[in-house]
């Protein structure tokens, strides 16, 4: 008598299941067809395999893998369902198995509906063009999902499964957020702090000392499901500087959703991988900011170049990162000595060296200068820069600006064209060559035939993808340039004249700071500014 193993699968919830461990509906239907039709057969049913609630890509299925591995010991020796599809959708696997594992085992496919019976020599070819279908149909369901998911994301609809810390879903629409007053003043209090030149590390510390709770500890405390991996609620729970990375980079604080920055592989493949900054859903306006547009910007443009802090008192000083050698490149190295007051007592000055020089050894400019020196020097810059920038000044920049900005705002359109013409020729690609397959496993061409048309598809496919990445990067570079584009005009009347040199205004105005060398005849050195304004 022959062995049997019955296999089921569904891969959505039956709603007319009593709890999520009934068998649904559907199920049991498969279940009752197919142990009439062995038992008509004269078959020994060993055992019954059910996935519910399971997809057929791929073979992440517990009963899937159960009944692999009985064929495999020879427990069973054929495999019945209701139809190939419910077996899988997956080419690979029909592939795998029903033409090759099986055939290995001794083990018999069997599927009522659709006729599949890897004993009928006969019928090959249609289980492989059935498989094909099945494929294309789950790589058509994938498809539309995730057009119906961009087109939500589109429409500014927040599809994340949990809301931002400082956030809360809005009790009547699941799609849109609201700010949780309960935590919003933290978010708030760690952008001024970190504005106003405090490190992670001190950010940290405060928040810590006061037992202030963690966005994952705080969902927890609300009763939310969210769960994070390899995290121990019970003996952890602390602010720590990558939480602290994540909050200050996060758009939504600033009113901002910015979506569908990863994806999935394929339909067959769950990992993720990182979507081109063009094709982001990004949705302005789209909720309530709890940061101003003024202090995100200023906090966005400190974090492109991350400042590490004083070990005395966690802040960073207002020269940081900005001071560069005009020799070599390299960065200029803060040190305090001890030195003679007017007094007649030691005080602490500053001073900033080549690291070239005092490190690598490979840069003339081995004479140090006084921090004092380079920070008054930048001040009367500034000052000097507010007091020439009349408005008549300002309107010519601000329009040579704008001309600019025009013309790359023309560049980006244009590349977005020839990338939606590129997607159509994949997808007009992809359509041949199905047909084409479905032309080699009728017998209209042959195999020869066939292996050469594909790699000229390969080869196609290929150059269109390639420019595809060309142009993404493109787009990236001109888009990031926008951004970093300032208003001139605004920040001038913002600053009319400065009485004091602080972190923020550096990184308003200056985009780094060349150091000379000395020179020894008349004992002095050239400074040059690189402003941000795009003078």
């Amino acid at each position: 008598m022959e062995k049997v193993g019955v296999y089921c699968r569904l891969s959505d919830e039956d709603r007319y299941k009593k709890n999520k461990k009934d068998d649904s509906e559907s199920i049991a239907n498969q279940k009752s067809m197919l142990l009439k039709y062995a038992l008509d057969q004269g078959w020994e049913v060993v055992d019954i395999y059910s996935d519910d609630d399971y997809s057929g890509a791929g073979v992440e299925r517990p009963d899937f893998n159960r009944l692999i591995n009985d064929c495999e010991n020879g427990r069973i020796n054929i495999v019945l369902c209701k139809t190939q599809s419910r077996f899988s959708r997956d080419m690979e696997v029909i592939e795998k198995y029903l033409h090759n594992k099986f055939v290995e085992w001794g083990i018999r496919f069997v599927s009522i509906v659709d006729n599949a019976d890897t004993d009928n020599e006969a019928n090959k070819k249609s289980r492989q063009i059935n498989g094909l279908v099945n494929e294309w149909y789950l790589e058509d369901l994938s498809n539309n999902v995730k057009k119906s998911l961009k087109n939500k994301r589109e429409d500014g609809l927040f599809m994340g499964s949990f809301a931002p810390y400082g956030y809360m879903k809005d009790p009547n629409d699941k799609h849109k957020l609201i700010i949780d007053e309960n935590v919003a003043p933290i978010v708030r209090e760690i952008f001024t702090k970190y504005k106003n030149g405090l490190g992670y590390h001190k950010i940290c510390a405060s928040l810590n000392e006061r037992k202030i709770l963690c966005p994952s500890l705080y969902k927890k405390s609300t009763g939310s499901n969210f769960v994070c991996c390899n995290f121990d609620y019970d003996t952890t729970g602390i602010w720590t500087s990558d939480t602290i990375a994540r909050i200050l980079r996060n758009e939504t604080y600033s009113g901002t959703l910015v979506q569908g920055k990863k994806t999935s592989i394929s339909y067959k493949n769950h990992k993720t991988k990182k979507v081109p900054k063009s094709e982001w859903c990004i949705t302005e306006n789209a909720h309530e900011p709890i940061i101003d547009n003024e202090t995100w910007y200023l906090v966005q443009r400190r974090l492109k170049n991350h400042h590490r802090p004083t070990k005395k008192n966690g802040k960073v000083h207002v020269l940081s990162s900005k001071v560069y050698c005009a020799e070599c490149g390299k960065i200029f190295m803060r040190n305090q000595c001890d030195v003679m007051g007017e007094n007649g007592t030691k005080v602490k000055r500053a001073y900033l060296q080549c690291k070239g020089n005092k490190r690598y050894h490979t840069c003339d400019n081995n004479k140090s200068i006084r921090y004092d020196i380079v920070e008054n020097y930048v001040f009367d810059a500034i000052n000097n820069l507010l007091k020439k920038c009349n408005q008549k000044l300002l309107k010519e920049e601000f329009n040579e600006t704008l001309e600019r900005q025009n013309r790359q705002d023309t560049l980006i359109t244009n590349l977005n064209k020839e990338k939606a013409n590129l997607e159509k020729k994949i997808n007009e690609s992809k359509l041949y060559f199905k047909n084409l397959y479905i032309d080699k496993m009728k017998g209209v061409i042959s195999d020869s035939d066939f292996a050469m048309l594909r790699e000229e598809y390969t080869k196609d496919v290929e150059s269109y993808q390639n420019r595809l990445e060309d142009i993404a990067k493109q787009v990236d570079k001109m888009e990031e340039r926008k951004e970093n584009s300032k208003d001139i005009e605004s920040i001038i009347k913002k600053y009319k004249h400065i009485t004091k040199l602080t972190r923020i205004i550096v990184d308003e105005f200056i985009e780094k700071i060349y150091v000379g060398a000395l020179d020894k005849d008349t004992n002095t050195r050239e400074i040059k500014i690189e402003w941000n304004l795009d003078l």
